[in-house]
């Protein structure tokens, strides 16, 4: 049953269920059928032809379709959604109220904001790869934190917790051949996040074997600044660096403090089908399983091509 509320839930804290909420990102392939799209957009010349009128009203359909797809969540019991990062066509380059029909755009906001908080919802962001907090190109970093901001603002016009139970979620992405320094000058630009950002804040394992994983993020950064770190089970097969997924998935969620961590899951496409020429790290279309927390209280993110379907089959393979 879908309930209707006007204010903000306060976020659970990891002693709460110890059943996890499975969740899915963006696309909702079932309502795509019908059209229901969140990430309407348009290319930099049309943007500069229709301005903020046409910006305003893409962001307006692609906000209704977001409710769309969560009241579709709601009715299948799907409580866990990561919105998509192109919600608002061109935001970066300009602010909310500066659209022609932001007083829709902002009700709109709240309303779905007011629907997750009533039934339970948790809703996050994971900004693009092209945000590198940590890039030694200051051009780059200034462009990284004008986008997150973009998403702070956003969470705050939903109404969500300023806490990473709505976590707004990076990779560090690259070492420029100084992990050291790399982390530090990561360090340094979380520094300058607004307070929407840096409080929702968390950092994820990559899938390259040269870049961060999971014990790397919880030294240079957890340990310096606080960040959250949300382990990938895949992207740890990548940079295990000798631990298992038990001690891996248990070093990140003891960095949450009395937050319900977030883990991310997937299977390689190479597991379903025998055709080397695909990346290992390609996700494959649906997940067999099992998703094992190793105990721990968690909400897991499925990371498949299928999307809620995926999402669906799992649980109806491993209904008890």
């Amino acid at each position: 049953m879908v309930s209707q509320s006007t204010q903000s839930a306060n976020p659970p804290t990891t002693s709460e269920s110890r059943s996890p909420r499975f969740g899915y990102a963006a696309l909702n392939r079932t309502l795509r059928e019908d059209d229901v799209r969140t990430n309407r957009g348009m290319q930099q010349a049309t943007f500069e032809e229709r301005g903020l009128s046409y910006a305003g009203e893409l962001a307006e359909q692609n906000i209704r379709g977001v409710r769309r797809i969560i009241e579709w969540n709601l009715d299948h019991d799907i409580r866990f959604y990561r919105i998509t990062s192109d919600l608002i066509p061109w935001y970066s380059q300009y602010e909310l109220d500066e659209l022609p029909n932001s007083e829709t755009v902002l009700d709109l906001l709240t309303e779905i904001g007011d629907l997750a908080a009533a039934n339970d919802v948790r809703l996050t962001f994971h900004p693009s790869h092209f945000v590198k907090l940590a890039s030694p190109t200051e051009s780059v970093v200034d462009n990284a934190v004008r986008d997150l901001e973009c998403h702070g603002t956003l969470m705050d016009a939903l109404g969500l917790s300023r806490s990473p139970y709505n976590s707004i979620n990076v990779h560090i992405g690259a070492h420029y051949d100084d992990k050291e320094a790399t982390a530090e000058r990561f360090c340094a630009a979380v520094d300058r996040l607004s307070p929407a950002v840096r409080s929702r804040l968390t950092v994820e394992n990559d899938d390259t074997e040269s870049l961060w994983s999971v014990p790397e993020l919880v030294a240079s950064v957890h340990d310096e600044i606080g960040v959250p770190v949300v382990y990938d089970d895949l992207h740890h097969q990548f940079t295990d660096r000798g631990y298992t997924r038990a001690e891996a998935l248990t070093m990140a969620v003891e960095t949450w403090d009395d937050t319900r961590p977030i883990i991310h899951y997937s299977e390689p496409r190479r597991l379903h089908e025998a055709d080397p020429a695909v990346s290992p790290q390609n996700h494959s279309d649906y997940v067999v399983g099992p998703i094992s927390t190793y105990g721990h209280a968690v909400d897991v993110m499925i990371e498949a091509k299928m999307k809620e379907q995926a999402v669906l089959q799992y649980r109806a393979r491993h209904a008890d």
